[in-house]
């Protein structure tokens, strides 16, 4: 940084996310049953002046006279403003000390307040410039020093002027009269700082928008907390993603764009050029056409638990890591499935049809109950695991086939082949995954190998049921009922018609895709994904990836974090090493992990290297992606 250059910062809502006065109105009027009222009018007036639409003086007279506080509540505002402090201030409180001489705060709240405040983080008493508080014999704020410059209307612009300050000049702030000192020529440039409070009319007059005090360091190439801004990491969500997701991710500071359904290939080419994470359901297809466009993508999230729409390999060989949700919804499938159960040996969707229809058809024909049936369940993973669990506390006989051996849980019976199992059963349960060799996985034989009267529930991937032999088999009665969640060809958005051979036979429940749909599902994955994004980028932990080689690692504290990603080939650890020994850097921890594809190798270093080394490192053959941590 040069030695010349002068930051003036604002003090509400940008070093803190607040504006100090609507918050000790909260305090002073605790007690007030008119508080939520006077609380709004106090706001309005401060939105009015921020935006330049109301005089500052008349604002500041309106505000005081309703705020109707005391010298004891300032104690407690101080209290509550030390806790919200700007999330990057906080998180660049190095760079407040390390450069205090340089940075001075203006501001048109209140030193009373100011000054606890911002000493703390090293910013010198005398560089603070705001007004203070009159106030009578028993302690009553009545109002303030009327002299003060900063009372007047382009008051900063004024003061800064009397200031005479030298050298290039900055100004961070979020109101419009932050904007006016720009205007009058007595700073450099002028940085609408967003973080807590977007307002379009300073924003339209910005030199440039800062959503974070990184994104400023970062232009001015100074040492920062944070390695890269992430309000300049793009992140994409499609398909109706929980809002949480967004809402999660925005705080964390990625600048976050939804689409609600799904896109095409031609579409998603255009939009994923620029973006660095990208968030999707099943009906998406990440293809190896459409990932030779997206140039700047770090991260893949599936927000279920099926990847079989990703190409996990081709995002490997890019240094992609994908994650998934492959819990979160284990309860919203298995509960639909055995509902489900229950309707179909119940023989429910044709009484409900003809009722609609305003036939009465009071009858025990073709209705059974579940207690005593045999249910097997064809892949005993996550979902089929814990569905075996809750049958069988509902009274099932639970059987289980899988190619994978796997602990069985509860009194459920191994079945040692698949047609062991569709013989034995009454009820079949598919809960298989999407890899290519499961397609028709239940074709023309296995139907043949199932007993009469048999009931099928297929909420795992729509091509592992052939479809035709489904529907002959139901249309001669061997099948007496079917549940189908998934299809192989599905519509991309809720306004697209759905088709299938399927519509319209008896004893037969159709659902668009649903099995994981339950507010609490959606919830939960919509926490869970961004956390192992999140994760990812501030750490580079890659737990639970689905295509990377998995290492939970610490939290970074006083290093440099390298993290190299290279294609698995032998001698890249050894090359790494020997590029560290060659410019004398200190390795404070190493950590490597490989899979078929690909290497990972973490590297924790003393911050002091020369940076030429990572030159190098990209360089080194085999590399995919390298970045920096800190």
């Amino acid at each position: 940084m040069k030695s010349n250059q002068i930051y003036i910062i604002d003090f509400d809502s940008t070093f803190t996310q607040v504006e100090a006065l609507d918050e000790l109105a909260k305090i002073s009027l605790k007690d007030d049953p008119k508080q939520l009222e006077i609380s709004k009018k106090i706001e309005k007036i401060t939105q009015l002046a921020m935006a330049g639409e109301l005089n500052f003086k008349q604002s500041l007279e309106q505000r005081i006279n309703l705020v109707k506080a005391n010298k004891i509540h300032l104690d407690k505002l101080i209290e509550v403003l030390k806790e919200k402090i700007s999330v990057s201030f906080k998180r660049n409180v190095n760079f407040l000390k390390d450069h205090a001489s340089q940075i001075y705060i203006v501001s048109n709240g209140f030193k009373a307040f100011i000054i606890p405040i911002v000493t703390e983080y090293g910013i010198l008493e005398s560089h603070v410039f705001a007004n203070t508080f009159t106030y009578n014999q028993q302690g009553d704020i009545v109002g303030f020093d009327e002299s003060n410059i900063l009372t007047e209307s382009n008051g900063k612009s004024k003061l800064l002027k009397k200031l005479n300050l030298k050298g290039d000049i900055y100004m961070i702030g979020d109101g419009y009269n932050d904007y006016e000192v720009k205007a009058a020529g007595l700073v450099n440039k002028f940085y609408a700082f967003t973080e807590n409070v977007k307002r379009k009319n300073v924003m339209e007059k910005a030199d440039h928008i800062t959503p974070s005090l990184d994104e400023f360091l970062y232009l001015h190439h100074m040492n920062t907390t944070l390695s890269y801004p992430k309000n300049r990491i793009k992140v994409l969500l499609l398909e109706n993603i929980h809002p949480s997701a967004k809402v999660t991710l925005e705080k964390e500071g990625y600048e976050v764009l939804e689409h609600n359904g799904a896109m095409d290939a031609e579409e998603l080419k255009e939009k994923i050029k620029d973006i660095s994470i990208i968030g999707i359901r099943s009906k998406t297809q990440l293809t190896e056409e459409v990932l030779q466009h997206a140039k700047r993508l770090i991260a893949v999230s599936a927000f279920c638990i099926g990847t079989n729409q990703i190409d996990l390999e081709a995002c490997a060989k890019r240094g992609i890591p994908v994650f998934n949700a492959p819990y979160s919804n284990t309860r919203s499938v298995v509960e639909l499935a055995i509902g489900e159960i229950i309707l179909l040996l119940r023989n429910v969707p044709d009484k409900i049809q003809q009722m609609h229809l305003g036939k009465w058809n009071k009858s025990a024909t073709r209705s059974y109950e579940i207690r005593g049936k045999k249910l097997g369940i064809i892949g005993y993973g996550n979902i089929g695991a814990q569905l075996s669990v809750l049958a069988e506390s509902l009274g099932f006989d639970v059987y289980y086939y899988d190619v994978i051996e796997k602990l069985p849980l509860g009194n459920v019976t191994k079945c040692d082949s698949l047609k062991e199992l569709l013989q034995t059963c009454e009820v079949i349960s598919l809960h298989l995954d999407g890899r290519p060799e499961n397609k028709n996985y239940i074709d023309v034989e296995q139907f043949d190998q199932m007993q009469e009267g048999s009931v099928i529930i297929n909420l795992s991937r729509g091509h592992v049921v052939n479809l035709e032999a489904l529907r002959e088999n139901i249309l001669s009665g061997k099948i007496i009922g079917a549940a189908i969640d998934v299809y192989p060809e599905e519509p991309k958005t809720n306004n697209e018609a759905f088709e299938s051979i399927l519509k319209g036979l008896p004893n037969v429940i159709l659902t668009p895709h649903i099995g994981g749909s339950t507010l609490e599902a959606q919830e939960n994955i919509a926490q869970f994904v961004p956390q192992k994004l999140m994760d990812y980028i501030n750490t580079g932990s890659t737990t639970n990836s689905v295509n990377f080689p998995n290492l939970q690692l610490p939290i970074l504290k006083d290093a440099h974090r390298l993290i190299h990603i290279h294609y698995n080939t032998p001698g890249i650890l050894a090359k790494i090493n020997e590029l560290l020994a060659k410019h004398q850097i200190n390795i404070d921890g190493q950590y490597l992990k490989t899979n078929e594809t690909i290497g990972y190798v973490i590297t924790d270093v003393n911050k002091a290297y020369d940076e030429s080394i990572i030159k190098e490192l990209k360089n080194l053959e085999g590399t995919i992606k390298f970045r920096v941590l800190y």
